[in-house]
């Protein structure tokens, strides 16, 4: 568990850190909603658990998704059971409650008094911390949910001071006295079950005792840990999201159960809440419910609710003119109070301290609920800035109950079109210089240029960018590309330098580069950058080298990658030349021997007719006599055959005919010859 919680922490502090890196932080939306809908979908209609099923409906609670209907059938059934139980664990009673506070399976006076005495006999024998908490926690939902019940607790500050043994000097808790590892996701437990002591006990506890407590909250916030943005979080093996929840869900219940209220730092506060809305969506749905738990318990708490200023989109075209827009909500999203924004900076990344927006308010629309900019002074260029905002809450608000943060620092882009000016690509001799030719381009646009060099002249290709607002422009990316006609690419980088980017290719100190290789290279040029809104690939045309040839000892060109699909492709045509046929005999030759062959067949029927054949024995009834028809006729089908054979058969189908007709002639030979069989003992017995 230890480790899986280690994994997990690495996880979630790395996606924090990318998402807090940003600096760029957006309250619970409608993508969070879909996403639960997913993540809390119940195995076969019902949870595995009580406590799965809580943390599942309490997320879509917060989260306004009306899911009771779906899934109440099946949890209550499990909360009846629980609760009418004798032998169910505490653990399981105070999650059996908790999810009978959100469904109300059992209200008004069915009161589960077998449960009841149960928590209460597991306060007065609790020695750990986690008996303590099922036990008070359960009392106080007893106490929310059942009206007319009576659960006070006599002996409270006792209780109090038991549970208080367990803390530690640096504001962390023990889970028992016999287990010196202290905790902060326990410490976070134990502020929850101290505030259910205090609201279920009939007087009220020792003074001293509270401000101790609120002595150890103070000291547990010396071990906060933070990023660079000013996001706050605490850790352990739990792992940062279900500790920092542990802890805001005590620090709520605590400051809800007495009345003095804390006084926490407002940064720190800000800090936690950052840290829930930067990690995104988690994908687990224990992570999930901490998260919207947490935050909920941010939004509604009696110490400071934080207020998030976020921008709808931190990327302004100056082309289209958009203005800036700044929203600032709570961390669910719901309504701030009466505030206004300014815009103290605008601190560009090019520059060196220089602001070009200084103390700007900007406007408020009430039906979007927007704040905006409208308008940017005439200096402000493309590129990325800084943008650092105040949150001025109004006199009529109230300042104790929201903080912010001191001033919220958010990167913003301005894009624009670029202009292209001044493209020109040129041949030059090498030794004086002096253009060969040169050629105007228009690089908004595919060229068909066609260049020629030798290794001895150089290739020139120039061009200037320039701001909306005139400045020169330094693209991030500016190469030229030149591809020869094997396929093998070079990639030159384009620099600029002063108004002019530039690149200069010398073809004698490039030929080992180039391989030696001769022939036509087609030459593509790529300007982009985050802050151009036309960047640009243009294939400009074309040079002709004329390079020296190879030395043996240079370099070969390397092999080009092949298409791994190509395998898949038509292959090349197999042209096959047959042998020539071998000269045959004359036509009349060969029907000399065919009639010398056919000829003994002719003597045969001649012999037949001098010998007399004897057709005495042939059947003369129907049946027999059929059956005898066909089988000399199957007879000679069988020598019919082998003269097809002969002609145009071949082997395979002429051996599949002949097993056919020899079943027939099987067949047919039977019933003649027992048909013979049959006649001659008729003879011999009369």
């Amino acid at each position: 568990m230890m480790a899986g919680g280690l994994v997990r922490s690495l996880v979630l502090i790395l996606a924090v850190a990318i998402c807090g890196a940003a600096s760029v932080f957006q309250p619970i939306s409608d993508s969070h909603r879909s996403a639960a809908r997913d993540v809390f979908v119940p195995a076969d209609g019902s949870y595995k658990s009580l406590e799965e099923a809580y943390e599942a409906l309490k997320t879509l609670e917060i989260l306004g998704i009306d899911k009771k209907s779906d899934l109440s059938s099946a949890a209550c059934e499990d909360v009846v059971k629980v609760l009418s139980s004798h032998s169910s664990s505490l653990k399981d009673a105070f999650y059996a409650l908790s999810v009978n506070g959100i469904l109300k399976c059992k209200s008004g006076e069915d009161v589960p008094k077998d449960i009841v005495s149960k928590l209460q006999a597991g306060v007065k024998e609790a020695k750990l911390l986690l008996d303590f908490y099922y036990s008070v926690r359960g009392l106080v939902l007893v106490k929310e949910q059942f009206s007319g019940t009576d659960i006070s607790l006599g002996d409270a500050e006792a209780i109090f001071r038991s549970i208080k043994a367990l803390s530690q000097n640096d504001g962390r808790w023990r889970y028992s006295s016999n287990n010196p590892e202290s905790s902060t996701f326990a410490a976070g437990l134990a502020f929850q079950t101290l505030a259910g002591v205090i609201s279920l006990a009939p007087s009220e506890i020792d003074p001293s005792l509270i401000q101790t407590l609120k002595t150890g909250i103070v000291k547990l916030f010396d071990s906060i840990q933070k990023y660079d943005d000013g996001t706050f979080y605490f850790d352990e093996n739990e792992g940062p999201i279900s500790t920092t929840a542990s802890v805001i869900r005590g620090l709520t219940s605590f400051a809800a159960s007495e009345s003095t209220g804390l006084n926490l730092p407002g940064d720190k506060i800000v800090g936690l809440a950052k840290f829930f809305l930067g990690v995104g969506i988690p994908g687990d749905a224990k992570d999930f419910f901490n998260q919207i738990d947490a935050l909920a318990c941010l939004e509604d708490n009696r110490f400071s609710v934080p207020l998030i200023l976020s921008l709808p989109s931190t990327v302004i075209s100056l082309t289209k003119k958009e203005p800036l827009k700044v929203k600032v909500s709570t961390v669910l999203g719901s309504k701030a109070p009466a505030l206004s924004v300014k815009l103290v900076q605008a601190l560009s990344s090019g520059s060196k301290g220089s602001s070009v927006i200084n103390n700007q308010e900007l406007k408020f629309d009430a039906v979007s609920a927007t704040y905006f900019l409208d308008s940017f002074p005439k200096n402000f260029d493309v590129g990325k800035y800084t943008f650092v905002f105040e949150i001025l809450l109004d006199e009529s608000a109230n300042e104790n109950a929201y903080v912010t943060e001191a001033q919220t620092k958010v990167p913003v882009a301005a894009t624009g079109a670029i202009t292209i000016e001044d493209a020109e690509i040129a041949v030059l001799d090498s030794d004086v210089g002096s253009v060969e030719s040169q050629k105007k381009l228009d690089l908004t646009k595919d060229g068909a240029v066609s260049l020629s060099a030798n290794h001895l002249q150089k290739l020139r290709l120039s061009f200037q960018l320039t701001t909306p607002i005139g400045h020169v422009f330094k693209p991030h990316q500016a190469f030229l590309k030149l591809k020869h006609e094997s396929q093998v690419e070079h990639i030159f980088l384009v620099k600029t330098s002063g108004k002019k980017s530039e690149l200069v290719l010398d073809f004698l100190g490039l030929v080992d580069k180039l391989y030696y290789l001769s022939g036509k290279y087609e030459i593509q040029l790529t300007i982009g950058d985050a802050s151009m809104e036309n960047s640009l690939l243009s294939n400009i045309g074309h040079i002709e080298l004329d390079l020296p040839e190879r030395p043996e000892k240079a370099a070969s060109p390397p092999l080009q990658p092949t298409d791994p699909y190509s395998r898949y492709g038509p292959k090349a045509e197999i042209s096959h030349i047959f042998r020539v046929p071998e000269k045959l005999p004359a036509k009349q030759l060969s029907l000399v021997f065919l009639g010398l062959i056919v000829l003994p067949f002719f003597g045969f029927l001649v012999g037949l007719t001098r010998l007399g054949v004897n057709i005495k024995s042939f059947p003369s009834s129907v049946g027999a006599a059929t059956s005898a028809l066909l089988f000399h006729g199957g007879i000679g089908a069988v020598l019919l055959l082998y003269v097809l054979f002969w002609v145009k058969l071949d082997l395979f189908t002429t051996l599949k005919a002949l097993s056919l007709l020899g079943v027939f002639l099987l067949f047919v030979g039977h019933r003649t010859l027992s048909h013979l069989a049959a006649a001659s003992n008729k003879l011999k017995s009369a």
